[in-house]
Parts: C-alpha cells; sequence; structure tokens
C-alpha cells in the first residue's frame, strides 16, 4: 500500500456518515502511451485513515496469490465462486452503516478487534441488484452484539443486516463472500439454452401477451435436476480464473521436460473431464481441450493422480514422443505442472 502502486478498484476509501471521491484519494499519473489511473496518494490515504476512513483492499482473490489458492481450495469444497475483500479500520471508527449483502459471508478477523451487530433481514435472501435501502425497512434489536478477535470467524448469511465498529485498537479483517446459484439463475440459463434451439421462445410476444403450453413445456423439459445441476456445473468450472503465479517459470521449463520428467496435477484447477466415443473434453478455465479418445486412458490417469508421476507411468498406446506432447501441451495450458526439484 505505501509504495504507493496500487491503484483503484483494488482499493477504495469507505467511512460511515461520510462520501469519497477517487480523486480525493487517488490520482492519475502522466504516462505513455496511457495514465496509470487511479494510483493511490498514499499521503492522502494516510489522513483519512487517521481521520477514521477504513481502507478496502478488493478482489484479493485475483491479485494475492496466498488469498487466491486459499479461495480456491474452498471453492472446491463448496462448488460456488468465491471472492475476498480485506477491511483496515483505524481505533473508535465505522466503515460502513447498517447494511446487508446479496452473497452469504464468511468474516475473519485477521488483527485487532471488531464489535458485530448483526439484525434480521428485512429482504429475505435479496438478489445481487437488491441493495440495502432504509425504504426495505429499520433494522430491529440485534440478534447478535459479539467482538471479533484474531483469529475468530463470523457467518453472516446474505441478507442479514449488519454492523461493525472498532474500539480503541484498529482492526485488519478479510471477507469471504460466496455467490450461490439461485433458481433465478437456473431459469434464466435454462431460457437462454432453450431460445438457442427453439424458435418459439424467440417470436415476439403478441399485444394480448397470449402464449402456448408449448412454451413452458420446452423451458420444464431443461428444468430437470440432472440438467440443472450439469448446467450449474459447466457454468463454475468455466467460469474460474487461473491461478498460476509460476506460469513463467513453467513455460521455461518445457525446454527441459522429457518422459522421466516429475510432473502434477495443478492443485488450483477445476476441472471436468468428459470422455465419449467421439473423443475426450477437458475443460476447464474457461477453454475446453478436445482430444481423440484413443487417449482417453492417459487423460484418466493424469485427472485422477493424487501424487506426481512421470510421462512414462502414462498407461494406454502412446509411444514417448506423444507423451511428451501431450505432457507438454497440458503444463502449458496449465493443468499440470512441473514439479520443482
Amino acid at each position: 500500500m505505501t509504495g504507493g502502486g496500487l491503484r483503484h478498484p483494488a482499493f477504495r476509501v469507505v467511512k460511515e456518515g461520510e462520501t469519497y471521491s477517487l480523486g480525493d484519494y487517488a490520482e492519475d499519473i502522466s504516462w505513455s502511451p496511457a495514465p496509470f489511473s487511479g494510483t493511490a496518494k498514499v499521503e492522502r490515504v494516510a489522513v483519512e485513515f487517521e481521520r477514521g476512513a477504513t481502507i478496502v483492499l478488493q478482489a484479493l482473490h485475483v491479485h494475492h496469490p496466498p488469498v487466491a489458492r486459499f479461495c480456491r481450495d474452498l471453492e472446491r469444497e463448496l462448488g460456488h465462486p468465491t471472492q475476498t475483500n480485506a477491511y483496515y479500520t483505524p481505533p473508535s471508527a465505522q466503515g460502513f452503516k447498517v447494511h446487508h449483502d446479496t452473497h452469504d459471508v464468511f468474516c475473519l478477523q485477521v488483527a485487532g478487534e471488531k464489535r458485530w451487530l448483526v439484525y434480521p433481514p428485512v429482504l429475505a435472501l435479496p438478489l445481487r441488484s437488491q441493495k440495502y435501502t432504509p425504504e426495505l425497512g429499520e433494522p430491529g434489536e440485534p440478534v447478535l452484539d459479539v467482538t471479533m478477535r484474531a483469529g475468530d470467524t463470523l457467518y453472516l448469511p446474505r441478507g442479514w443486516l449488519h454492523k461493525a465498529m472498532t474500539s480503541d485498537t484498529a482492526s485488519l479483517h478479510m471477507t469471504v463472500g460466496v455467490s450461490v446459484v439461485t433458481w433465478l439463475d437456473a431459469l434464466q440459463a435454462a431460457l437462454d439454452e432453450t431460445a438457442k434451439e427453439e424458435v418459439d421462445l424467440r417470436r415476439g410476444v403478441p399485444a394480448d401477451g397470449e402464449s402456448s403450453e408449448r412454451l413452458l413445456e420446452l423451458v420444464a423439459a431443461r428444468l430437470t435436476p440432472p440438467a440443472v445441476s450439469s448446467r450449474m456445473r459447466r457454468r463454475f468450472v468455466r467460469t474460474r480464473r487461473p491461478v498460476r503465479e509460476d506460469a513463467f517459470d513453467q513455460v521455461r521449463g518445457l525446454e527441459e521436460l522429457d518422459v522421466e520428467t516429475p510432473l502434477e496435477l495443478r492443485k488450483t484447477v477445476i476441472f471436468d473431464l468428459v470422455a465419449a466415443e467421439q473423443g475426450a473434453t477437458l475443460g476447464f478455465e474457461g477453454r475446453e481441450l478436445r482430444f481423440p479418445a484413443r487417449i482417453g486412458a492417459e487423460l484418466q490417469f493424469m485427472a485422477e493422480a493424487k501424487k506426481p508421476f512421470r510421462l512414462t507411468d502414462l498407461p494406454g498406446r502412446l509411444d514417448d514422443a506423444g507423451r511428451l506432447v501431450l505432457g507438454r501441451r497440458l503444463v502449458r495450458e496449465g493443468f499440470l505442472r512441473i514439479r520443482p526439484d
């Protein structure tokens, strides 16, 4: 932070009862061909922190490798996307007025302490577009009044109102947001998929709003439990970002890769391997790699590998040259990694 390289929206400054503009604590640094926009003015951030403002470090799962690995482990266990922010609040201060989050949240206290007041929801399970406003209803009596200290964890279900204040010490805590798939998401996905194949859903709506029962039948056919589960899984796998802090080292290592080089399945990869008569498809991190069906055994072995292996360990009919081509491709794509010495 104090190095001056942090840029918005990776950080922001907030304070309950006060509205900041980006120019209050960040600036554009002239450079060619484009300026470094939203760069932290460290001295201004420090002044606002002293005045009671909270420093928010946003999307740590995107740009801080240890947090990225932590979130990926959680995603693998939960089966849902996660995101992480950090909040550094000075003594005797409050960053946000009472509000709810539109996703589930785990609060992890890292340093110092913070008092949390939690209230029942005024809107059950709000959607992403349903931010809290006083018009939804004022909070009632708190159902939880707890002081979080380093090492403590608090779970806030979606929609539960809350606010947090520091005492006479500064506080650093992280929030891990979990974005579950709702039935609205499932219905929208089913509609989108159906509309791509069924022209009736692409027709204009008549003035009287009349429709045929066939429209509902078309969508209902895509809302069976297996279809919903499969669609949800595909979306989850496809949208995971790569976590590859050693990417350049791995690319350089390809120059010396041979069939005896120890390899391992990258622990941060969440993937699906689908085998069919016409071929095998390996899906992960927004890509789908297609392979001939004859190397299905080799792919299955690598996908199930719990410990390091060598290309000479692969089953199947590939010779060493073919194994090397396959291994190099999967290292380059980030599915496998060369195990360090």
